[in-house]
């Protein structure tokens, strides 16, 4: 986003977390009633541009969209989405892109906050294997012929009662309405977006051989005293890979020969 939608996410972000920080307010509830306006702005495309038209005031969508969704969400729901059309958006899609996002933030808040955060974080990055390791499910999620109700049966049947309420929500959102997103990049967002909730980066860590937990520890503190963020540690195992170890913290990529650097820049840490 640029510019206006940039200052309007922003502030929307800040809304969201004042509200979510009460205890009266249920993120969860709150995370299905931003999706569901979510999916109808997606769908009709003449009323989201009008709701983030620049020639009209601020205060007059507010108030439309009051009498629109007033009846159908909650009070805070519907407090959060009048705040946003009120506020300056630089493309009609952005609004409906930062819907999704505080959707699936107040989802993430709710796992936050039951403390199975970190279970998310780590069944999102599971499950992106799973599906990239996979070509026949990959053609199953994606099958633009397949209902949703199909989709949302498979992941069930993959998901439920092996992954956190949470996740299995996440993932069927982003499975039944993907918005012209892959899905390997939708899953790479809901992971980003995970980490921020702690203010943490992610790195994806490939070894050769699995880890032990001393070595995660030390690996994980050298990574976050370098990119001065802590750092979430998605782990995977592959025995082809070079020098032994390869990670991968956003586009960059660090080889194993590095990686020894790190980790030896981890044991003095502990020492």
């Amino acid at each position: 986003m640029n510019g206006a939608s940039r200052e309007a996410l922003a502030a929307a972000r800040e809304r969201l977390d004042a509200l979510t920080d009460s205890t009266s307010v249920d993120a969860g509830s709150l995370a299905e009633e931003l999706a569901a306006v979510t999916a109808l702005l997606d769908r009709e495309v003449s009323l989201r541009r009008v709701l983030t038209d620049p020639a009209q005031a601020g205060e007059a969508k507010a108030e439309l969209a009051q009498r629109l969704f007033g009846a159908q969400v909650s009070g805070p729901a519907a407090d959060l989405v009048s705040g946003m059309v009120r506020s300056r958006w630089s493309q009609s899609r952005d609004l409906v892109d930062a819907l999704e996002e505080l959707a699936n933030t107040a989802d993430l808040t709710a796992a936050q906050k039951a403390n199975r955060l970190d279970d998310v974080e780590d069944e999102l990055f599971r499950f992106s294997r799973i599906v990239s390791s996979n070509t026949e499910l990959r053609a199953a999620l994606t099958d633009r012929k397949a209902t949703t109700s199909a989709k949302s049966e498979l992941l069930r049947s993959l998901l439920g009662g092996r992954a956190y309420v949470t996740t299995e929500r996440l993932v069927t959102r982003l499975v039944t309405a993907p918005r012209g997103r892959s899905l390997e990049s939708g899953l790479e967002s809901l992971s980003k977006l995970a980490a921020e909730r702690r203010d943490r980066m992610v790195a994806v860590v490939t070894s050769a051989v699995p880890l032990s937990d001393t070595q995660k520890q030390r690996l994980g503190a050298a990574l976050a005293k370098l990119y001065g963020r802590r750092m979430h540690l998605n782990l995977d195992v592959d025995p082809e890979v070079v020098g032994g170890i390869r990670v991968q913290v956003g586009d960059e990529v660090i080889n194993g020969s590095i990686a020894d650097r790190l980790e030896d820049a981890g044991r003095r840490l502990a020492s």
